[in-house]
């Protein structure tokens, strides 16, 4: 028995209760789902770092950092739930357990942070152009950077420490792929009114002002594009239908898993899928289609590596579709 009175070692997933072949149909979407999280998030973090211009700017600079999250995020359930599909395994251990609930709160946490830096960062641009480069120095940005890493892990350390305080003592069986505070609370053997309270006065003390924040931010910066036209102001609203786009896929699935706590359903399980391994991989996608200067760091990114990979002289042959064969030397 533990210090807080717990007597169970484990937690069991009950994950998705379909057939086999439907189990193995997800299996496939979520492993393509990762692999793309990875790949991608590491691709767009690996430009960003390579290129001088962009690493400076702070746009892409809390891209970077978004891809960091977004690939930390997509790994707290993934490869779990990746193994349990494949095995038909679902059990957890109880610190396995509380070490997903930190990991999602933590990277859950600073990513809503960021997208809410992101947003600031576009309204300074937009509607301060001549101050942007005073207000958005680069010391500034690695200071407001930390605050949210600082502001997420203390919403994560405020949630461990009230889950920490209940006992369990069975059942442990969890109706869910992964651990999350609405199903793990119900487990408690202990009046749970003070722990809801609490974790819902937690949960929207960093939700509302940022959902308000990021509100505010696009009124104004949609206000002030509605009198540009031209070139500049096309950039600039492509930019922001990005960051748009990437902040209604994150707060959709959560609005709808949380707007309702401490219930769930098979609905409720595949918005969870979408937001924690779904919406990472599309993060990138959206970033590098739509991004014309990303597409050509890509482009300049995949060319350096060409050059350092393959030596003067190298041959490379490559097949014309359908008939014609033709070979070309590598020239430095």
């Amino acid at each position: 028995m533990s210090m807080n009175g717990s007597t169970i070692a484990e937690f069991i997933l009950l994950g998705f209760s379909c057939s086999r072949t439907a189990q193995l149909f997800i299996f496939v979407l979520v492993l393509a789902c990762y692999t793309t999280i990875l790949l991608g998030n590491v691709l767009i973090m690996v430009t960003v770092w390579s290129e001088p211009q962009l690493f400076q700017s702070p746009m892409y600079f809390f891209l970077a950092n978004l891809s960091l999250i977004d690939m930390s995020l997509g790994s707290v359930a993934a490869p779990k739930l990746v193994t349990d599909l494949l095995n038909n395994g679902n059990a957890i251990s109880y610190g396995g357990c509380m070490a997903q609930l930190f990991g999602l709160h933590l990277f859950g946490g600073a990513e809503m942070f960021l997208l809410t830096l992101m947003a600031y960062d576009r309204y300074v641009a937009i509607c301060h152009p001549l101050r942007y480069t005073t207000i958005m120095g680069q010391r500034r940005c690695f200071s407001l950077l930390i605050l949210c890493w600082i502001g997420a892990f203390i919403h994560s350390i405020f949630q461990m420490v009230v889950i920490a305080q209940l006992p369990f003592c069975g059942p442990n069986v969890l109706d869910n792929f992964f651990c999350d505070i609405p199903q793990v609370i119900k487990l408690a053997c202990f009046d749970i009114y003070i722990a809801e309270i609490l974790m819902l006065f937690s949960g929207s003390l960093i939700t509302l002002p940022c959902f308000l924040s990021l509100l505010v931010s696009y009124v104004t910066i949609l206000a002030t594009l509605c009198g540009r036209f031209g070139k500049s102001g096309s950039k600039a609203l492509s930019t922001c239908s990005s960051h748009l786009t990437v902040v209604g896929l994150f707060y959709m699935p959560i609005v709808f898993v949380y707007i309702k706590p401490f219930s769930s359903s098979q609905v409720d399980k595949m918005a969870s899928v979408f937001y924690m391994v779904v919406t990472p991989a599309l993060n990138p996608l959206i970033y590098t289609l739509r991004n014309q200067e990303m597409k050509r760091a890509t482009e300049k990114l995949k060319n350096r590596c060409k050059h350092l990979l393959l030596p003067q002289g190298w041959y490379m042959c490559k097949i014309s579709f359908p008939y014609q064969r033709h070979c070309c030397a590598y020239e430095s």
